[in-house]
């Protein structure tokens, strides 16, 4: 059983304890938080025994051997340098880092610390729907592009409407939100893994008066066609996501929560891609990390490690030169 801490107290944490009880694999044992009354609240009915509100203490004193990281995005690199010093597994929320220049400096001190493995919880990519559906893409004779749609209303906007102040984090700057580093990650997955690295990318954002992106268009630019994301925290949106080919397409329900994929052959018929899934999409990924942490040195477990770090990276790029084309910066940009 792997002993699991955490950083993070909110919501997406209780999605993740849900799926490791689901997988059988790990147990909560220690908490930080920024107060140690709220670390009791939201690890005791986990089980967990240890609490702390200091990060430092948390790793020098906790007794766990991975970390789950779920903080506001600009606090990612310090929390996860810490983590690598200690010699921890780290699944980390996604976006990983701020910028590419933060992405480095932590493959240099993975490089230093061997005993360190970091994931990034791209949950989508692990789902047995989407590694089948990957399949199906690769059988496609012809590739044309896609049009892929990651938009959910933020009950958090609400306090922006409101003029609610302090606004909350992923609606600031200062912890790096927004839309794209928030929901457009789950796009900018969605090509990477698909497609590669683009030639280009540009982003069209709308800004909201905090100072960052609260919807936006992307368009990545490769050989011969584009790639489109559409992306918001202020809409709903029903549209689904497609892959184009030259007269068939695949088409997910949802690129972020899949549940349905359909592929569309060139007679427009309809074929289900059939596999397995799990209603919280968590549980592939939190598997398939435990295999890494349970056998972190051996090889096939090495090289399933070293191709999602390299997708990370490039996705931490390209989501890097989005905002670049937008002259779209964080306060963390400043210090590279």
């Amino acid at each position: 059983m792997l002993k699991l801490g955490i950083i993070g107290t909110h919501i997406i944490t209780d999605q993740m304890l849900d799926a490791a009880k689901t997988t059988g694999r790990y147990q909560l044992t220690t908490v930080y938080s920024r107060t140690m009354a709220r670390a009791e609240e939201f690890g005791k009915p986990y089980g967990a025994t240890a609490f702390f509100d200091s990060l430092e203490d948390f790793f020098d004193e906790g007794d766990f051997d991975v970390v789950y990281i779920a903080s506001p995005n600009s606090l990612h690199y310090e929390q996860v340098r810490l983590a690598i010093e200690n010699d921890k597994f780290i699944i980390l929320e996604k976006p990983a880092f701020v910028n590419p220049e933060e992405f480095s400096r932590i493959e240099s001190l993975l490089a230093a610390h061997p005993k360190a493995r970091l994931v990034e919880a791209a949950r989508h990519i692990h789902t047995g729907l989407f590694k089948a559906a990957q399949k199906q893409f690769a059988q496609m004779q012809h590739h044309q592009g896609a049009t892929i749609t990651v938009m959910k209303y933020s009950s958090r906007y609400d306090q922006v409407l409101a003029d609610d102040k302090p606004y909350p984090n992923i609606f600031t700057k200062e912890f790096a939100g927004g839309a794209l580093m928030d929901l457009g990650v789950y796009a900018v997955y969605g090509a990477v893994t698909m497609y590669g690295m683009p030639n280009s990318v540009v982003y069209f954002p709308t800004m909201a008066k905090t100072g960052v992106d609260t919807k936006g268009v992307a368009i990545l630019t490769y050989d011969g066609f584009s790639v489109t994301l559409n992306i918001g925290k202020t809409s709903n949106s029903h549209l689904v996501t497609e892959y184009y080919g030259l007269k068939d397409t695949l088409v997910f329900d949802s690129i972020f929560d899949t549940t349905k994929v359909t592929y569309y052959d060139e007679n427009k018929a309809a074929h289900a891609i059939e596999a397995p899934y799990f209603e919280n999409s968590m549980v592939d990924e939190l598997n398939d990390f435990a295999d890494l942490f349970e056998n972190p040195s051996d090889p096939e477990q090495m090289k399933h490690y070293q191709a999602w770090l390299a997708l990370s990276r490039d996705v931490n790029t390209v989501m890097f030169d989005l905002r670049q084309s937008a002259d779209y910066t964080f306060p963390a940009d400043m210090n590279r």
